[in-house]
């Protein structure tokens, strides 16, 4: 891996730091968005009724767990398209 590196010019090391924060952030506000967003569902729709039968408890955390991977997954697409946007605007030269 050192001897990759030794061959990025300043500014490719820069613009890859660069893309490498956008894409921290951009994951970053896709899991608190996906987070409050499955919180507000799980309020909205008392999903916690279903705790009352054993049944209910036993399938409330994957349901809640798969409702949140596909909130956080369908960010995807918007996570890759502005990083994307973000290094086609970069100067690599």
């Amino acid at each position: 891996m050192v001897y990759i590196l030794t061959h990025l010019s300043d500014l490719e090391m820069q613009n890859w730091l660069s893309l490498y924060i956008a894409a921290g952030s951009c994951c970053t506000l896709a899991l608190v968005l996906s987070i409050g967003t499955t919180i507000a569902q799980l309020y909205k729709e008392r999903d916690w009724d279903s705790l009352k039968t054993a049944k209910g408890a036993f399938l409330f955390f994957p349901k809640t767990w798969w409702r949140w991977q596909k909130l956080y997954l369908l960010s995807a697409p918007v996570t890759l398209a502005i990083v994307g946007s973000f290094a086609a605007s970069l100067s690599w030269r």
